[in-house]
């Protein structure tokens, strides 16, 4: 692997043997180097990267880890998240404490982690695994992003057809998934064009974004997607979809409400447009999710979940209902206020 294999997308790692662990440490090494963190930070991202995947190559089973680079106005970070199906933990504030073990080991592995990181949350439960999310950047930061999301690319496939972005303009929210038709580099094309495209889109309700993705993707193969605009902390949340893309808004208390996607194709021919508003209450969650994730989940099978950040609920949400025979992302989103 060379350092330019590690795009904005990130690479997936899963974790069968500690050779895999050398070559994610060394990945998050040279992506560190490249994105100028500088030699003590990389140095911190290096101890991260090593003790990540030995907890996953010791004591998970089906353990993956995603890294890649995370960016914000004025400089770049390394993000890795650890996913696994493992025996879990019943308290991991308690785990991630220096001298903590259940296993007979040292227990400095998950307190090195939080000591390196710059950012750093995650969710386990005993017998349903473990999702970790370590933030590495050259500088100190002190929020937690209000949106988080991830892909990963159907079995066998280099690239994944699905794709998110999240963008404020005019101190608005706005938040995309795209599902590229079929899968692979083609796919992959498309949705990377409907990023693009809603990057570039002018100000507008998330109808008029869908309208400027669709003028924007008449060169590619199309992708159904959808775009969403949150209060800034509690009020109405305006949706407009096509295709395939499900969206729910999950209130504090576990309630959970579909959003409406109208049928048709990003890019071809000339599908009908709708926006939807829905109330959005403080502390409520936006789930967003390509085909590639079974829409059966239910947060409140997960105790505690919906408190962790947007980032944790989607990786846990990916890994609980994603399907290894597609492409498959999922976005998850909070009032940013």
């Amino acid at each position: 692997m060379t350092d330019d294999a590690v795009g904005d997308r990130g690479v997936w790692f899963r974790m069968e043997s500690g050779s895999t662990g050398s070559a994610v440490r060394r990945a998050a090494e040279r992506l560190g180097k490249r994105l100028e963190l500088g030699e003590t930070r990389t140095a911190d991202l290096a101890i991260v990267a090593a003790e990540l995947t030995s907890n996953l190559v010791k004591h998970a089973e089906e353990g993956a880890l995603l890294l890649r680079p995370v960016r914000r106005e004025r400089e770049a970070g390394v993000e890795l998240i650890a996913v696994d199906s493992g025996p879990g933990m019943a308290d991991l504030a308690i785990s991630s404490q220096d001298g903590h073990s259940t296993v007979g080991t040292l227990g400095i592995g998950l307190g090195a982690i939080v000591r390196q990181a710059n950012w750093f949350d995650g969710y386990s439960r005993p017998g349903r695994g473990t999702v970790l999310a370590v933030q590495i950047w050259p500088s100190e930061i002190d929020e937690t992003p209000w949106a988080g999301g991830l892909t990963r690319p159907l079995s066998g496939e280099p690239v994944s057809g699905d794709g998110y972005a999240v963008r404020t303009i005019e101190g608005r929210p706005q938040v995309l998934v795209a599902d590229g038709l079929g899968h692979g580099p083609l796919a992959c094309v498309a949705s990377d064009a409907a990023i693009a495209a809603f990057h570039a889109a002018p100000p507008g309700s998330p109808a008029a974004v869908v309208q400027h993705l669709h003028r924007s993707m008449s060169h590619t193969r199309g992708a159904a997607l959808a775009v969403a605009e949150l209060p800034p902390s509690t009020g109405v949340l305006r949706y407009a979809g096509l295709g395939n893309i499900a969206a729910q808004v999950v209130t504090p208390d576990g309630r959970q409400r579909g959003l409406v996607s109208l049928p048709g194709i990003a890019g071809h021919q000339r599908p009908v447009i709708r926006e939807y508003e829905y109330p959005f209450e403080a502390d409520a969650l936006l789930v967003m999710h390509s085909d590639g994730v079974v829409d059966r989940w239910r947060l409140d099978d997960l105790p505690g979940l919906v408190d962790r950040s947007p980032l944790v609920v989607a990786a846990t949400l990916l890994r609980d209902a994603g399907t290894r025979r597609d492409d498959a992302c999922v976005l998850v989103a909070r009032a940013s206020a």
